[in-house]
């Protein structure tokens, strides 16, 4: 048999599965209650990562797909140093926007593996300390031990 296409593999099929759905994606209006199932679908997929990071902190954004996303980089923080510190920082502008208090409990939910960023561990004490939604303020300080539990645990990151 001289066939010249390699077998597609099942990391080949999923790379090409993320891709397609990363384009839709990025093809939605900001309202379309797909993009938070497109995010559920994309889960642990380290190459949507990036464009999973700045749509916490996108005010225009479907509230569901930032709270989606939130969680995603909760669980699965980037690994590159760069796009983790603009995780956090995208999580950081989700917490301060005051219309949005489910985003926000989430992004303060969201923030422990990003404390090694001094910006968002200040923010996210003071936060705990004195933010006015009794629930941000628990999330806040459910971050806090969580980041204390993976500094110890060595699960920290960059």
């Amino acid at each position: 048999m001289n066939d010249t296409n390699p077998p597609t593999t099942a990391a080949a099929a999923a790379a090409e599965a993320a891709e397609r759905l990363i384009a839709e994606y990025r093809a939605l209006p900001p309202g379309s209650d797909r993009k938070r199932e497109i995010i559920t679908e994309l889960d642990a997929n380290a190459p949507a990562r990036p464009v999973l990071v700045p749509a916490p902190a996108d005010a225009e954004e479907y509230g569901l797909a930032r709270v989606e996303s939130a969680t995603v980089l909760r669980v699965w923080p980037p690994d590159d140093p760069d796009l983790r510190r603009r995780a956090g920082r995208a999580l950081l502008t989700a917490l301060r926007e005051p219309e949005e208090d489910l985003v926000r409990q989430y992004a303060a939910m969201s923030l422990a593996p990003y404390t090694s960023d001094p910006l968002v561990a200040m923010a996210l004490d003071s936060t705990a300390r004195a933010d006015q939604d009794p629930l941000v303020r628990d999330s806040a300080r459910f971050s806090i031990k969580e980041a204390h539990r993976l500094q110890e645990t060595g699960a920290a990151g960059p």
